[in-house]
Protein backbone atom coordinates (compact mmCIF):
# COMPACT_ATOMS: atom_id res chain seq x y z
CA UNK A 1 0.00 0.00 0.00
CA UNK A 2 1.55 3.54 -0.89
CA UNK A 3 2.10 5.74 2.14
CA UNK A 4 0.21 8.55 0.79
CA UNK A 5 -3.64 7.95 0.18
CA UNK A 6 -6.17 10.37 0.05
CA UNK A 7 -9.96 9.21 0.27
CA UNK A 8 -13.51 10.42 1.54
CA UNK A 9 -14.72 9.96 4.74
CA UNK A 10 -16.21 11.47 7.73
CA UNK A 11 -15.11 13.62 10.58
CA UNK A 12 -17.27 13.54 13.78
CA UNK A 13 -19.83 12.96 11.42
CA UNK A 14 -19.42 15.71 9.21
CA UNK A 15 -17.89 14.89 5.44
CA UNK A 16 -14.29 14.83 5.10
CA UNK A 17 -11.60 14.31 3.07
CA UNK A 18 -9.01 12.38 5.06
CA UNK A 19 -5.10 12.33 3.78
CA UNK A 20 -2.44 9.71 5.29
CA UNK A 21 1.73 10.60 4.72
CA UNK A 22 3.65 7.57 5.99
CA UNK A 23 3.47 8.99 9.90
CA UNK A 24 1.44 11.96 9.71
CA UNK A 25 -2.47 12.63 8.29
CA UNK A 26 -4.93 15.20 7.80
CA UNK A 27 -8.48 16.40 7.80
CA UNK A 28 -10.30 18.71 6.00
CA UNK A 29 -14.02 19.62 6.20
CA UNK A 30 -15.58 20.68 2.80
CA UNK A 31 -18.44 21.94 4.00
CA UNK A 32 -17.69 23.43 6.72
CA UNK A 33 -15.41 26.40 4.83
CA UNK A 34 -12.85 24.38 3.59
CA UNK A 35 -11.26 24.15 7.03
CA UNK A 36 -8.70 21.70 7.25
CA UNK A 37 -9.56 20.66 11.05
CA UNK A 38 -6.98 18.75 11.31
CA UNK A 39 -3.00 17.60 11.55
CA UNK A 40 -1.37 15.09 13.44
CA UNK A 41 1.61 12.82 13.85
CA UNK A 42 0.01 9.17 14.30
CA UNK A 43 3.33 7.66 15.72
CA UNK A 44 4.05 10.24 18.57
CA UNK A 45 0.04 11.23 18.97
CA UNK A 46 0.87 14.53 18.22
CA UNK A 47 -2.43 16.54 17.69
CA UNK A 48 -0.83 19.93 15.95
CA UNK A 49 -4.45 21.66 15.21
CA UNK A 50 -7.23 22.87 17.99
CA UNK A 51 -9.99 20.04 16.90
CA UNK A 52 -13.79 20.16 18.09
CA UNK A 53 -14.74 17.47 21.03
CA UNK A 54 -17.60 15.61 19.89
CA UNK A 55 -19.60 17.93 22.39
CA UNK A 56 -17.97 20.90 20.98
CA UNK A 57 -19.64 20.28 17.34
CA UNK A 58 -22.51 21.76 17.02
CA UNK A 59 -21.01 25.23 18.50
CA UNK A 60 -17.92 24.72 16.10
CA UNK A 61 -20.71 24.46 13.00
CA UNK A 62 -22.17 27.57 14.32
CA UNK A 63 -18.95 29.68 14.81
CA UNK A 64 -16.47 27.70 12.82
CA UNK A 65 -13.59 30.26 14.04
CA UNK A 66 -11.58 28.35 16.77
CA UNK A 67 -11.03 25.14 15.41
CA UNK A 68 -8.63 24.33 12.88
CA UNK A 69 -7.20 26.50 10.08
CA UNK A 70 -10.39 29.15 9.37
CA UNK A 71 -10.13 30.72 6.15
CA UNK A 72 -11.65 34.65 6.72
CA UNK A 73 -12.77 37.05 3.99
CA UNK A 74 -12.68 39.78 4.68
CA UNK A 75 -11.00 39.21 8.16
CA UNK A 76 -11.20 40.90 11.23
CA UNK A 77 -13.42 43.73 12.06
CA UNK A 78 -14.58 46.60 10.21
CA UNK A 79 -15.79 49.58 12.13
CA UNK A 80 -19.98 49.48 12.25
CA UNK A 81 -20.11 47.09 9.57
CA UNK A 82 -18.99 49.59 7.01
CA UNK A 83 -16.56 48.25 3.89
CA UNK A 84 -16.02 51.08 1.27
CA UNK A 85 -14.37 50.03 -1.62
CA UNK A 86 -13.91 51.15 -4.91
CA UNK A 87 -16.29 53.97 -4.32
CA UNK A 88 -19.20 52.76 -2.62
CA UNK A 89 -20.13 51.42 0.82
CA UNK A 90 -20.89 47.89 1.51
CA UNK A 91 -23.20 47.37 4.66
CA UNK A 92 -21.97 44.06 6.45
CA UNK A 93 -23.98 42.78 9.37
CA UNK A 94 -22.80 44.22 12.58
CA UNK A 95 -22.52 40.46 14.44
CA UNK A 96 -20.08 41.69 17.45
CA UNK A 97 -22.47 43.54 19.41
CA UNK A 98 -19.79 44.40 21.80
CA UNK A 99 -17.75 46.43 19.57
CA UNK A 100 -20.45 47.41 17.18
CA UNK A 101 -18.41 46.09 14.60
CA UNK A 102 -18.98 43.42 11.79
CA UNK A 103 -16.01 40.48 11.87
CA UNK A 104 -14.36 38.00 10.72
CA UNK A 105 -15.90 37.93 6.55
CA UNK A 106 -18.97 35.29 4.89
CA UNK A 107 -16.46 31.91 3.75
CA UNK A 108 -15.64 30.41 6.83
CA UNK A 109 -18.86 28.52 7.62
CA UNK A 110 -19.80 27.90 3.88
CA UNK A 111 -20.02 24.93 2.09
CA UNK A 112 -16.99 24.39 -0.40
CA UNK A 113 -17.02 22.03 -3.36
CA UNK A 114 -14.11 19.87 -3.79
CA UNK A 115 -12.40 19.71 -7.26
CA UNK A 116 -10.39 17.06 -6.67
CA UNK A 117 -8.16 15.04 -4.12
CA UNK A 118 -5.88 12.20 -4.89
CA UNK A 119 -2.20 10.88 -4.30
CA UNK A 120 1.03 11.16 -6.08
CA UNK A 121 4.40 9.78 -5.59
CA UNK A 122 5.24 12.86 -3.48
CA UNK A 123 2.07 13.14 -1.69
CA UNK A 124 -1.88 13.23 -0.81
CA UNK A 125 -3.69 16.14 -1.36
CA UNK A 126 -7.16 18.04 -1.57
CA UNK A 127 -8.42 20.66 -3.57
CA UNK A 128 -11.65 22.79 -1.98
CA UNK A 129 -13.14 25.47 -3.97
CA UNK A 130 -15.85 28.26 -3.19
CA UNK A 131 -17.49 30.15 -6.79
CA UNK A 132 -19.17 33.06 -5.92
CA UNK A 133 -21.74 34.57 -8.17
CA UNK A 134 -24.79 36.33 -8.71
CA UNK A 135 -27.27 34.30 -6.13
CA UNK A 136 -24.40 32.45 -4.15
CA UNK A 137 -25.05 33.63 -0.68
CA UNK A 138 -21.86 35.42 -0.19
CA UNK A 139 -22.66 37.53 -2.78
CA UNK A 140 -25.40 39.39 -1.51
CA UNK A 141 -22.67 40.75 0.99
CA UNK A 142 -19.34 41.06 -1.68
CA UNK A 143 -21.16 41.46 -4.82
CA UNK A 144 -18.27 40.80 -6.79
CA UNK A 145 -17.50 37.46 -9.15
CA UNK A 146 -14.74 35.21 -7.86
CA UNK A 147 -12.88 31.76 -6.84
CA UNK A 148 -11.04 30.94 -4.30
CA UNK A 149 -9.26 27.39 -3.88
CA UNK A 150 -7.28 26.00 -1.02
CA UNK A 151 -5.11 23.29 -1.57
CA UNK A 152 -3.59 20.83 1.09
CA UNK A 153 -0.62 18.67 0.48
CA UNK A 154 0.34 16.07 3.04
CA UNK A 155 4.00 14.22 2.67
CA UNK A 156 7.21 13.99 5.17
CA UNK A 157 7.46 17.23 4.96
CA UNK A 158 4.17 18.27 6.78
CA UNK A 159 1.47 19.88 5.79
CA UNK A 160 1.59 22.20 2.60
CA UNK A 161 -1.48 24.72 1.90
CA UNK A 162 -1.72 27.24 -1.27
CA UNK A 163 -4.67 29.72 -1.42
CA UNK A 164 -5.28 30.42 -4.82
CA UNK A 165 -7.97 33.87 -5.51
CA UNK A 166 -8.94 34.85 -9.15
CA UNK A 167 -11.59 37.77 -10.03
CA UNK A 168 -13.86 36.50 -12.79
CA UNK A 169 -16.17 39.62 -13.04
CA UNK A 170 -15.01 43.16 -14.51
CA UNK A 171 -15.34 45.59 -11.17
CA UNK A 172 -11.70 44.87 -8.74
CA UNK A 173 -12.37 43.17 -5.85
CA UNK A 174 -10.60 43.39 -2.19
CA UNK A 175 -7.59 40.87 -1.86
CA UNK A 176 -7.88 40.54 2.07
CA UNK A 177 -7.25 37.18 3.61
CA UNK A 178 -6.56 35.37 6.85
CA UNK A 179 -6.71 32.26 8.32
CA UNK A 180 -7.75 31.91 12.00
CA UNK A 181 -4.82 29.22 12.46
CA UNK A 182 -5.40 27.29 16.06
CA UNK A 183 -2.45 25.89 17.45
CA UNK A 184 -2.47 23.28 20.47
CA UNK A 185 0.14 23.81 23.08
CA UNK A 186 0.51 21.85 24.37
CA UNK A 187 0.43 19.64 21.23
CA UNK A 188 2.17 16.22 22.92
CA UNK A 189 0.10 14.32 24.40
CA UNK A 190 0.06 14.58 28.29
CA UNK A 191 2.56 17.45 27.98
CA UNK A 192 2.61 20.97 29.72
CA UNK A 193 1.97 24.25 28.30
CA UNK A 194 4.77 25.58 30.91
CA UNK A 195 7.05 24.07 28.47
CA UNK A 196 6.10 25.54 25.37
CA UNK A 197 7.48 28.39 23.91
CA UNK A 198 6.06 30.53 21.08
CA UNK A 199 8.37 32.96 18.34
CA UNK A 200 6.72 35.56 16.20
CA UNK A 201 7.91 37.47 13.19
CA UNK A 202 6.26 40.44 14.27
CA UNK A 203 7.44 43.99 13.91
CA UNK A 204 5.91 46.54 15.78
CA UNK A 205 2.15 46.25 17.60
CA UNK A 206 -0.42 48.62 16.83
CA UNK A 207 -2.67 50.39 19.14
CA UNK A 208 -6.55 49.14 19.16
CA UNK A 209 -9.67 51.61 20.24
CA UNK A 210 -11.83 50.06 22.73
CA UNK A 211 -13.88 48.85 19.58
CA UNK A 212 -10.35 46.73 18.76
CA UNK A 213 -9.88 49.06 15.78
CA UNK A 214 -6.55 50.39 14.95
CA UNK A 215 -5.83 53.71 16.07
CA UNK A 216 -3.09 54.42 13.47
CA UNK A 217 -0.59 54.93 16.07
CA UNK A 218 2.15 52.17 17.44
CA UNK A 219 2.23 50.75 20.74
CA UNK A 220 5.48 49.63 23.17
CA UNK A 221 6.36 46.00 22.98
CA UNK A 222 6.09 44.33 26.60
CA UNK A 223 9.15 42.56 27.48
CA UNK A 224 7.55 39.18 26.41
CA UNK A 225 6.39 40.48 23.27
CA UNK A 226 10.24 41.15 22.86
CA UNK A 227 10.55 37.54 23.80
CA UNK A 228 8.05 36.76 21.32
CA UNK A 229 9.70 38.04 18.17
CA UNK A 230 13.75 36.92 19.45
CA UNK A 231 13.82 34.01 21.44
CA UNK A 232 10.44 32.74 22.57
CA UNK A 233 7.72 33.08 25.27
CA UNK A 234 5.44 30.88 27.74
CA UNK A 235 2.17 31.29 24.40
CA UNK A 236 0.05 32.48 27.88
CA UNK A 237 2.33 34.85 30.08
CA UNK A 238 -0.82 37.11 29.75
CA UNK A 239 -4.06 37.56 27.74
CA UNK A 240 -3.11 38.51 24.08
CA UNK A 241 -5.64 39.99 21.47
CA UNK A 242 -2.96 41.79 19.69
CA UNK A 243 -2.65 43.27 16.10
CA UNK A 244 0.95 42.93 14.79
CA UNK A 245 3.03 44.31 11.96
CA UNK A 246 4.64 41.66 10.08
CA UNK A 247 8.35 41.72 10.02
CA UNK A 248 10.19 38.18 7.99
CA UNK A 249 13.27 36.80 9.46
CA UNK A 250 15.90 35.28 7.71
CA UNK A 251 13.32 35.71 4.37
CA UNK A 252 10.44 33.89 5.77
CA UNK A 253 6.99 35.02 7.45
CA UNK A 254 6.74 32.43 10.53
CA UNK A 255 5.49 31.04 13.68
CA UNK A 256 7.82 28.43 15.87
CA UNK A 257 6.52 26.61 19.14
CA UNK A 258 8.81 24.33 20.78
CA UNK A 259 8.13 21.73 23.17
CA UNK A 260 11.11 22.41 25.06
CA UNK A 261 10.91 19.22 27.07
CA UNK A 262 10.41 16.90 24.01
CA UNK A 263 12.89 19.13 21.75
CA UNK A 264 9.95 19.35 18.95
CA UNK A 265 9.46 22.64 16.79
CA UNK A 266 6.36 22.94 15.32
CA UNK A 267 7.07 25.38 12.30
CA UNK A 268 4.46 27.53 10.67
CA UNK A 269 5.90 29.29 7.38
CA UNK A 270 2.71 31.45 5.83
CA UNK A 271 4.56 33.47 2.99
CA UNK A 272 5.71 37.24 2.62
CA UNK A 273 2.22 38.20 1.22
CA UNK A 274 0.66 38.62 5.03
CA UNK A 275 1.75 41.97 5.57
CA UNK A 276 0.20 41.76 9.60
CA UNK A 277 0.32 39.30 12.29
CA UNK A 278 -3.05 38.84 14.80
CA UNK A 279 -1.88 36.78 17.79
CA UNK A 280 -4.90 36.08 20.26
CA UNK A 281 -4.65 33.61 23.24
CA UNK A 282 -8.39 32.67 24.59
CA UNK A 283 -7.63 34.97 27.21
CA UNK A 284 -4.21 33.29 28.61
CA UNK A 285 -6.13 30.03 29.08
CA UNK A 286 -3.58 26.66 28.72
CA UNK A 287 -4.65 24.57 25.86
CA UNK A 288 -4.44 26.26 22.48
CA UNK A 289 -4.19 29.63 20.81
CA UNK A 290 -4.01 31.84 17.17
CA UNK A 291 -1.38 33.00 15.36
CA UNK A 292 -2.99 34.85 12.43
CA UNK A 293 -1.48 35.44 9.36
CA UNK A 294 -3.76 38.05 7.80
CA UNK A 295 -2.95 40.40 4.26
CA UNK A 296 -4.54 43.55 5.62
CA UNK A 297 -4.41 45.76 9.15
CA UNK A 298 -7.80 45.57 10.64
CA UNK A 299 -10.71 47.74 9.34
CA UNK A 300 -8.19 48.43 6.25
CA UNK A 301 -10.80 49.90 3.75
CA UNK A 302 -11.81 52.55 6.34
CA UNK A 303 -8.02 53.72 7.01
CA UNK A 304 -6.39 56.98 5.83
CA UNK A 305 -3.04 55.31 6.02
CA UNK A 306 -0.85 54.35 2.98
CA UNK A 307 -2.23 51.54 1.22
CA UNK A 308 0.90 49.42 0.52
CA UNK A 309 1.28 50.15 4.45
CA UNK A 310 -1.80 47.84 5.20
CA UNK A 311 -2.07 45.94 2.84
CA UNK A 312 -4.75 46.97 0.95
CA UNK A 313 -4.77 44.66 -2.02
CA UNK A 314 -6.89 44.31 -5.10
CA UNK A 315 -7.63 41.95 -7.91
CA UNK A 316 -8.36 43.47 -11.44
CA UNK A 317 -10.66 41.71 -13.74
CA UNK A 318 -9.11 38.07 -14.23
CA UNK A 319 -6.29 38.76 -12.04
CA UNK A 320 -4.55 35.51 -10.13
CA UNK A 321 -3.10 35.85 -6.20
CA UNK A 322 -1.91 33.30 -4.42
CA UNK A 323 0.53 32.30 -1.72
CA UNK A 324 1.33 29.27 0.13
CA UNK A 325 2.02 28.34 3.97
CA UNK A 326 3.25 24.91 5.42
CA UNK A 327 2.85 23.37 8.90
CA UNK A 328 5.93 21.13 9.67
CA UNK A 329 8.05 19.83 12.36
CA UNK A 330 12.10 20.09 13.18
Amino acid sequence: MSQFQAYEGTYQGEKAIWLKAGRYEAAVLPEIGGNCIAFRDTETGYRFLHEPAEEEMASFKARPIIHGIPILYPPNRYEDGKFPWNGQTYQFPVNEAATGNHLHGFVSDTPWEVEDFGQSKDESFVVVALMVREGHPVHSHLPFQFTIKLRYGLSGDGLSQRLFVRNDGEQKIPCLFAFHTAINAPFAPGGSAKDYRVKLTIGERWQMSDRMLPTGQFQTLAPEEELLKGEGVYPFFGAMDNHYTAVPQNGRNRMELTDTKLGATLVYDVGTSYKMWMIWNNFAREGFFCPEPQINLVNAPNSSLPTDEIGLFSLEAGEIWEETARLYVK
